[in-house]
């Protein structure tokens, strides 16, 4: 179907009746990509994706930064977090890939079984006492949602029950107030007949769910709840916002429930959007990938000064217009929906015209108030096809925003041909999501840096942590080497990082004793601490050193490892109590090595010491001048890193004394 030149024909109320009307009844000609009124996953992209075995998630690091890799699913992560334990989290993907953490660090999968065809569109949420919400739509054709529930970070499940019933996109949230409302679960979802929202509530914590309202537009994807106060009242006011009007000129109506969402009353409607990016075949794109001006609504449950303040995030061309680049714009209302401030522009690059933000996320803290944000952006990337996530925060309710910072560590290209979506334009996701807790937020997004539909995870505030060196030998008995631990950057990072050290695996005898000579807290960044590190009777082997930075409530955490190799005592070494009387070079351990290796030596009496590296044809290519060292056994690393495998040999220079020995890298 041609919509551009029937527009041009047509008056607006005129095409948008129309158009809708065809839409409508002649949905079943329409394959998934086509239809401008549906957002679910395409089936052909679930035919093109067979579920395969999701890869062990991995930590990538770039400049001391983490980025959680959970794997590759199909795309619009949403994510929660439990409010009784800041380190579990629960993140669901398209189309069952669901991942937890909790550690805050390490993820793990555990999908539940519906017991049904799923169609996805996963939404996630906890209640007040940290039980764990999951919906997902399911049937060949959709029927409508099911929800599961668990209440140990979805390590078991319950049984799935009846959620919402409806054609496509579903949202939900949970009461984690202790008002007279706590822990029911609400959710919204387009009808089958794509001309209304159902709405749906559970009063005893998902065992069922009852459809209470139902709100009659011609609605666009997009409804959404959220639970705010209503005066003193905690959890006394449910919000819903619709998605209606047309694809390209939306308007967001708002409704609030002051009954635990029996009832609901009309509060505004609002039309503060249009084209996000580029008409393409009746859907909205930026640099061929599908979008929508979604409303995200969050309501503020906090004792702060804000609290019930509602707000709602949105993407919009800035100008108006087809074509042109979007931004990301923030809104609320201190009457519940019924008046609105003026936009406030998230984004905050110095050419906005000519970038793209898009795909908006949000979250309002409980405990502090704090609005946060996520998107995607292309402020990096000139030509606009490559993007980064970003993000930022509100302090003052809504006013203004922090300096925005990247998230994502490395760019993706938006356009991703190797991911598996398909139609023009292209299926890549329709959503990303975000949760927070007193410190920080945890973010949910898809990433294409790899060609695919990755699965990613950061955390915002934040902040880089690094140590060296990476890998050290020790003397079994009760040698000692000292840790570097460093946070050389943040990301609007403030409270004190704390760090821990552990060791993996632990020695079967004999222990590691560990101290902090400056403490074990860092209150200032960037900044430093040293941790020194002592083996007491280590059976010899290898080992890890686990180094962990953390924030007050064990978030943001990031680890780092080194690693230990505990040698026993140098054969040829005299003991402690014996006297030195001649110098003597020992041959290198571990020998062959990779990358570091350790070289022990006698001195008879205070002598100029340096040690020199050749390769096999005689080349110098490391020299350590070590100074004037005093009589005694001593040590020293050499550090093989840019050096190529092969054959060397070292050379210990001591006043007279010289000798060589070989030794083996291995890469």
């Amino acid at each position: 179907m041609e919509i551009r030149p029937l527009f041009f024909k047509l008056s607006i109320p005129i095409f948008i009746f129309s158009t809708f009307l065809f839409l409508i009844f002649n949905s079943n000609i329409l394959s998934d990509f086509d239809n401008p009124l549906v957002d679910h996953v395409p089936r052909d992209v679930l035919d093109q994706n067979t579920p395969t075995i999701t890869p062990l998630p991995t930590v990538v690091t770039v400049d001391g930064y983490d980025n959680f890799d959970m794997g590759v699913d199909i795309a619009e992560g949403h994510i929660s977090t439990n409010p009784t334990n800041p380190l579990a989290f629960f993140t669901a993907f398209n189309i069952n890939g669901t991942h937890y953490s909790t550690s805050g660090h390490a993820w793990a999968t555990s999908n539940p079984n519906f017991g049904f065809t799923m169609r996805g569109d996963p939404v996630t949420a906890y209640d007040s006492l940290g039980r764990l919400y999951y919906e997902n739509m399911y049937g060949s054709s959709i029927l409508g949602t099911k929800i599961i529930s668990s209440d140990n970070n979805s390590l078991t499940w319950y049984t799935a029950v009846d959620g919402n019933s409806g054609g496509d996109k579903n949202w939900m949230a949970a009461d984690q107030t202790a008002g007279p409302y706590t822990n029911y679960v609400y959710g919204t979802m387009t009808n089958t007949s794509f001309n209304g929202v159902n709405f749906i509530r559970s009063t005893n914590r998902g065992a069922s769910f009852t459809n209470t309202s139902s709100f009659a537009f011609n609605p666009l994807p997009g409804s959404m709840p959220c639970v705010g106060p209503n005066g003193s009242t905690s959890g006394g006011a449910v919000y819903v916002v619709i998605n209606s009007g047309f694809t390209f000129a939306s308007t967001y109506i708002f409704h609030v429930s002051l009954n635990g969402g029996i009832s609901f009353t009309l509060k505004s409607s609002q039309n503060w959007v249009g084209y996000v990016g580029t008409n393409v075949n009746g859907r909205n794109s930026v640099d061929n990938m599908r979008t929508r001006p979604y409303p995200f609504i969050a309501a503020d449950n906090s004792y702060g000064t804000y609290r019930g303040r509602l707000y709602c995030v949105y993407a919009t061309n800035d100008p108006p217009g087809d074509g042109n680049k979007p931004d990301i714009f923030c809104r609320y209302s201190n009457d519940q929906g019924a008046t609105w401030s003026g936009g406030v522009k998230v984004n905050d690059d110095a050419s906005t015209q000519n970038n793209n933000q898009w795909h908006p996320a949000i979250w309002c803290d409980k405990q502090t108030g704090r609005l946060y944000v996520q998107w995607m952006d292309t402020r990096d990337t000139p030509t606009s096809d490559s993007a980064l996530i970003y993000a930022t925060a509100s302090v003052n309710g809504g006013v203004s925003f922090v300096p925005n910072q990247r998230i994502s560590n490395k760019k993706m290209k938006i356009d991703c041909s190797t991911c598996g979506g398909g139609g023009t334009p292209r299926y890549q996701g329709d959503y990303n999501g975000i949760t927070s807790n007193e410190y920080t937020s945890m973010l949910t997004w898809t990433d294409f840096r790899n060609g695919n539909f990755g699965s990613y995870a950061a955390y915002f505030p934040d902040f880089a942590f690094t140590v060296s060196p990476s890998s050290d030998s020790i003397n079994s008995t009760n040698g000692s080497i000292s840790i570097d631990l460093n946070i050389p950057a943040v990301k609007r990072w403030g409270p004190a990082v704390t760090f821990v050290t552990q060791f993996d695996p632990t020695p079967p005898y004999g222990h590691y004793d560990v101290i902090y000579p400056s403490g074990s807290t860092l209150n200032s960044f960037p900044g430093s601490r040293t941790a020194i590190i002592t083996a007491n009777n280590v059976k010899p082997g290898t080992y890890n050193a686990v180094l962990t930075a953390s924030g007050p409530n064990g978030t943001p955490v990031h680890r780092r490892f080194i690693t230990l190799y505990t040698q026993p005592s140098v054969i040829g070494i005299p003991n402690s109590s014996q006297i030195i009387n001649k110098y003597e070079l020992f041959q290198n351990y571990p020998n062959p090595f990779n990358p570091t290796t350790r070289i022990d030596y006698n001195l008879m009496k205070e002598s100029e010491v340096s040690l020199t590296v050749y390769d096999i044809l005689g080349k110098a290519v490391s020299e350590m001048k070590l100074g004037k060292q005093a009589p005694g056994k001593q040590f020293v690393v050499f550090n093989a890193a840019n050096l190529s495998a092969g054959i060397y040999y070292y050379r210990l220079t001591a006043g007279d004394f010289t000798d060589v020995k070989k030794m083996i890298l291995l890469k």
